[in-house]
């Protein structure tokens, strides 16, 4: 008996001095280490979850793009259905309208954009090739004394420099519509999911808040509807920048027009200024560039110079005033992160990223910050003014 007691007494210390040598070890890493090492791997952590998420969302960018354009065209609709309510509309009645109307402006965009390009595109041809046979023969009589192969070996390398920095953007668009059925697919899937959305909004957002454990569905549920509010107001605001784009560059083409006999393709031009400004910073940039190449081709380079004049004034007018006082109180995202969060996107998901970067971010952050600092314990209806403040 005895001896089994010491057997079981000398047993138990086995744990204490594991214990003490284990304490023993942490006091002997410095304070800064210890740091350094938690912060560590939480970090690792989230990258880890972070990456994959990523990973999930590139095999299945077929579905998700859909998706998250049909979010974004149910945060611009919603508040029409809920006017339209508001003033004793039926809801169906609502939702039917509301979408009615998106179809139709987006197809007479479209067939707008469709016949002028056929009626002008011919003499645009015709002019696109007078004026490289004047540029050629322009180096040829240059005291460069460049020669045939020269010039057509320059033009190779410039297009296959051109070619090598878009293939980001083109992959992110050819990966989303590589063929007419994928496009159609698509666009019935962002239809479908708009629909939905109208419909029965709450009971979707209601299912997802479920998955989330018991004692999280609280914060969730706030900061969700803190980050609906602030997608809704980007969306409204990101509307606003690209019109305010689209007509300043598409009035001084037609401005320069007046002056230089004519300026063709002013229509599609402003509506893919006006499509290209939902990518924010450079968008506007980008596609004002169609109309610099328009002038040069179609006019003369002074009229070129001054088409370009007119959309760096626009992007001015849009990176100094627009963006940083309408776009930044609506997102309450610094414009540094906007650039990072543009080019980010871009670099990983090609046109797609490059689209849902910032309101991705600007909803992350919004409901990150409210979570933290607790105000769905307080607060518990996230729209009311006071909830957003300093967001």
């Amino acid at each position: 008996m005895t001896f089994g007691r010491r057997k079981t007494a000398s047993a138990r210390l086995v744990p204490d001095e594991v214990e003490t040598a284990k304490k023993r070890a942490d006091a002997s890493v410095p304070v800064g280490m210890r740091i350094a090492g938690a912060w560590s791997w939480r970090i690792l952590a989230i990258l880890a979850v972070v990456a994959v998420f990523i990973f999930l969302v590139s095999q299945l960018r077929e579905i998700v793009v859909p998706f998250m354009v049909a979010i974004l065209l149910a945060a611009l609709l919603v508040p029409f259905v809920q006017f339209l309510q508001r003033h004793r509309w039926p809801k169906w009645l609502a939702v039917a309208v509301a979408e009615i109307s998106l179809i139709a402006i987006v197809s007479g965009l479209v067939v707008l954009v469709v016949l002028q390009v056929r009626s002008g595109f011919p003499d645009l041809q015709k002019q696109t090739v007078q004026a490289y046979a004047d540029l050629k023969q322009s180096l040829l009589d240059s005291p460069l004394h460049l020669t045939n192969a020269d010039i057509n070996n320059y033009l190779g390398q410039a297009l296959a420099a051109i070619q090598k920095d878009s293939q980001a953007l083109i992959s992110g668009a050819v990966s989303v519509g590589s063929s007419a059925g994928h496009f159609l697919a698509g666009l019935l899937l962002t239809l479908f999911a708009t629909l939905f959305m109208l419909i029965d909004g709450k009971g979707i957002w209601r299912w997802f808040v479920r998955l989330f454990p018991r004692k999280a569905r609280a914060a969730f549920d706030s900061s969700g509807r803190v980050g609906w509010v602030t997608l809704t107001n980007f969306v409204r605001v990101q509307i606003f920048v690209a019109f305010v784009d689209a007509v300043g560059i598409g009035l001084g083409a037609y401005i320069l027009g007046l002056f230089f006999g004519g300026f063709p393709l002013v229509i599609p031009i402003a509506v893919a200024v006006f499509l290209g400004s939902f990518i924010p910073v450079v968008g506007a940039v980008l596609t004002g560039v169609l109309a610099v190449f328009v002038a040069l081709i179609y006019l003369n380079p002074f009229a070129a110079l001054l088409m370009l004049a007119v959309v760096i004034l626009v992007q001015q007018i849009e990176g100094h005033i627009l963006q940083p006082f309408i776009m930044g109180n609506a997102v309450k995202v610094h414009p540094l992160a906007v650039v990072f969060a543009v080019a980010a996107g871009g670099f990983l998901a090609g046109i797609p990223g490059a689209l849902f970067a910032v309101p991705v971010v600007a909803t992350v952050n919004v409901m990150t910050n409210y979570v933290a600092r607790g105000e769905w314990r307080t607060n518990p209806d996230p729209t009311l003014k006071d909830a957003l403040r300093d967001a």
